[in-house]
């Protein structure tokens, strides 16, 4: 599943917050920081925390990117 955190980047920008500052108020580590600038998947225990400390929902947070389906045409349900 793809992932983007553009909507926190900016939120931060609008609380004149650094990612730093975020890291110590949230508690998380700088690692799991990198692995958001480089829009991998977190934890929701990590989401939560993030949307506690900038008074947000965890959908002003993080957004799913739509998959491009590998087949045209491709009329399931998704399911495997």
């Amino acid at each position: 599943m793809a992932v983007s955190y553009k909507k926190m980047w900016k939120l931060l920008i609008d609380k004149n917050m650094n990612k730093g500052e975020l890291c110590h108020a949230t508690g998380i580590c700088a690692g799991t920081m990198a692995k958001m600038s480089k829009d991998e998947p977190v934890t929701l225990t990590v989401l939560a925390k993030i949307c506690d400390v900038l008074n947000c929902d965890i959908g002003d947070v993080v957004e799913k990117i739509p998959e491009q389906i590998e087949q045209e045409g491709n009329t399931s349900n998704g399911c495997k």
